[in-house]
Parts: structure tokens; C-alpha cells; sequence
């Protein structure tokens, strides 16, 4: 008798097979009312959302084929299969071999399941779908239709258990960034910040990120998403310290300052406003405000300071499930002018006001946070003020 090899079914998918029972059948409401037959997923973040499915190996093709009606079908590499049935409760899997086309194996499912002459939908604006790909299904299917932000709107708002992964991945970053900070010192260098910070995020329980943290020394600090490059720490000079942690695939960020020795006097008023900013923006964060209200919030702050042409991005981001190469959701919803969608109990943001003079310096804080019933939740417990370091 041959023993089976491989792991239980869904023996280490991150939620119970009765969460992702209900996120498909809210998609397949949406589909219904979208009249579409079927949906093609190919962006990990959303198959993680309606599977479980997780793995550092999505470069290659994966795609979850969802039906209005009838069970779906996930196609997969050979090497995936059994992460695959580690981490979903879905029994029918279509495995491709690295020397088979998997486009050819994804219409070959459409087609044994009767699904080609219905109408079809694909994630058009997801970060994995090449034209090659799109095309290739377009001559072989005929017309797709663009399922974009069918399941995005879904993933905007946090169930309880959703929210319970983001608070522990707070404190994970909380670790982590308490290490970052405690390593600023003259002597010190950009990667021995960024070996402490990521060394206790680990340690506390963090898994693989969705991007690498951004930690940076001196004028260094004054290029946007600057990454360590080995330089060292410096007298009178400033440190930059900005990580993600995540806790089965939900990250939380958070953003904090340094100065060692005499900072200058314009980055501490810069950095006072960032304060003052960020704490607006918390402020107008409330059940039935549009997205664009805590970033006008922030934004007249910063106007009024004169800092103006210093800002010049969205004020936040959602956050939550997240793959390379971005740790964020804001793709989902963002914090900024003309973002009118309402927020709600459930919505989770990374909201990082920052202030630079390009090549010189950047100040800045920030807060992933929940929104409640009467306003937000900050999850962060590490105090927010410019760390000031003895040189």
C-alpha cells in the first residue's frame, strides 16, 4: 500500500475554510451583477484573498479560474502543487509541468468546463498579467471583459479576522523599529539599522515583506524611498527609518525620525508639522468621510506651515495583504484630492506625512490604522517625536 505524500489539505492556510467560503461568494455576487460568467485571477494578493494560496514563487504563472456557477479550478506550476494544497480548501488544481504552456492549459480547462462561450472576465490592472498573457487569451478565448477591482472592493474592508493579522503585524513592526531606533549612533551604518530592525521583526514572528524597508543616513535621507547602502551614521546629521512587517501575508508600516547630535532648525520645524499633520489626518478619519478628507486634512497643514512644495504625494494608503513589490494596497484606495469613496469601519491605511528638502534631508512619522465606528485606531505604540541622539 503507497502511503500519500504531501501535506493535509489546507493544513496551513492563514483562516478557516469558512472565511474564504464567504469571500467567494460576495465575489461571485459581484460577478453576477457585473454579468459575468466566470473570472480569471491572476494577481496573488487577490488569489490569496479567495484561496489561501501563498507563495514567493507567483513569478511564475498561477491562476485561479472562479465561476458564478460550478466549483473553480486552479491552475498551477508542477513545484507549487503541494503549497497549494498545504494552504487552500479547493480540490481541483490543473498542474503544468515547466516544459507545458500554461496559457494552454488554462484554456484547455475553460473549455472541458463549458465556460469559453460564456462571457469571461480577467484582472486586467493586476500587478502579474503580461500583454503576452492577455493577448495570447484574447486569439484563444475571443473577448475578455476587465474584472478589475471586482474583488479590490471586497478587500477594502477588513473582517475581524482580517484586522486581528494587521494588529499582530503592528507589533511585530513595533520590534522591529524599536531595535532601528535604539541602533542610531555615530559609528553605526544604514545596513546595521536595518539588520536590527529586521532581526527583531523576525525574531517577534514577522514572515517575508513586500518590500524592503526604506533606512537612510544623512543627505541620503533627502531622495524618496532611499534604500541602505552602507553609509554610516554621522554627527549632526539624520537617520530615516521606514519598515513593513507581515503576519500570514497582512503587513502593517510604520515611519519614524532621527537626529544624532544638532539638528537643523528648519528640519525641526519641519518635523513639528509632520506631527501636526498626521495627527489632522488621524482626526478626520470617521465612518461616512470620503478618502480625500484626512488628506486635506494633513495637506492644509502643510500649506499653512509654507511647506507646500515639500508635499507632494497622497497623504495615505490602504494596507493589508500584500506580495512584492509593494507592502501597501494603494492600488485599492488612497488618501488623497478627489478620492471621494466613503470610508468605513474595516478600512485599514498606512498614513506616512513626510517632509524633505530633496538631497539634503527627510522628516517624517506615520500610523497604520483601523477605522472604527466613531473615528480610527492607531495600532503603533512607539512614540512619534524626532528621536534626538547624544553625538
Amino acid at each position: 500500500m503507497q502511503t500519500r505524500q504531501g501535506p493535509a489539505q489546507g493544513s496551513e492556510s492563514a483562516f478557516a475554510a469558512a472565511e474564504y467560503a464567504g469571500r467567494v461568494a460576495r465575489t461571485r455576487a459581484l460577478l453576477a451583477k457585473a454579468n459575468i460568467d466566470a473570472m480569471i485571477v491572476t494577481g496573488p494578493e487577490n488569489i490569496f484573498y479567495l484561496t489561501g494560496q501563498q507563495t514567493p514563487g507567483y513569478y511564475t504563472f498561477q491562476a485561479l479560474v472562479l465561476p458564478v456557477e460550478g466549483e473553480p479550478v486552479f491552475v498551477i506550476r508542477q513545484l507549487e502543487y503541494f503549497n497549494f494544497i498545504a494552504n487552500t480548501f479547493i480540490p481541483d488544481a490543473q498542474v503544468y509541468g515547466d516544459g507545458d504552456d500554461p496559457i494552454n492549459v488554462l484554456v484547455d480547462v475553460i473549455q472541458r468546463k463549458g465556460w469559453s462561450g460564456k462571457r469571461i472576465a480577467i484582472d486586467k490592472r493586476g500587478w502579474f498579467l503580461p500583454i503576452a498573457v492577455y493577448e495570447a487569451l484574447g486569439e484563444k478565448l475571443g473577448t475578455i471583459a476587465d474584472g478589475a477591482r471586482i474583488i479590490e472592493q471586497l478587500r477594502a474592508v477588513k473582517s475581524a479576522a482580517e484586522i486581528d493579522k494587521i494588529v499582530t503585524a503592528a507589533s511585530y513592526v513595533d520590534a522591529g523599529m524599536r531595535a532601528g531606533l535604539a541602533a542610531v549612533k555615530v559609528g553605526a551604518t544604514e545596513n546595521t539599522l536595518v539588520a536590527a530592525m529586521m532581526s527583531e521583526a523576525i525574531a517577534a514572528g514577522s514572515e517575508y515583506v513586500g518590500m524592503e524597508p526604506l533606512v537612510s543616513a544623512g543627505p541620503r535621507t533627502g531622495v524618496p524611498h532611499g534604500t541602505w547602502r552602507r553609509r554610516a551614521l554621522e554627527a549632526d546629521a539624520p537617520a530615516f527609518l521606514e519598515m513593513a512587517a507581515c503576519h500570514d501575508r497582512y503587513h502593517a508600516a510604520l515611519m519614524r525620525s532621527a537626529w544624532i547630535g544638532t539638528a537643523r532648525p528648519e528640519a525641526l520645524d519641519m518635523e513639528k508639522v509632520c506631527q501636526e499633520a498626521l495627527q489632522a489626518a488621524l482626526d478626520a478619519i470617521r465612518p461616512g468621510e470620503t478618502c480625500e478628507a484626512p488628506h486635506l486634512a494633513c495637506q492644509r497643514v502643510i500649506d499653512r506651515a509654507g511647506y507646500t512644495d515639500n508635499f507632494k504625494k497622497r497623504t495615505g494608503y490602504s494596507i493589508g495583504i500584500a506580495f512584492a513589490p509593494d507592502w501597501g494596497e494603494g492600488s485599492i484606495l488612497s488618501l488623497y484630492s478627489g478620492v471621494t469613496t466613503l470610508l468605513e469601519p474595516g478600512m485599514t491605511f498606512h498614513i506616512p506625512p513626510a517632509l524633505r528638502i530633496y538631497g539634503e534631508f527627510t522628516v517624517g512619522v506615520s500610523e497604520t490604522v483601523v477605522v472604527t465606528e466613531t473615528g480610527c485606531r492607531a495600532l503603533g505604540t512607539i512614540e512619534r517625536p524626532l528621536l534626538r541622539v547624544a553625538a
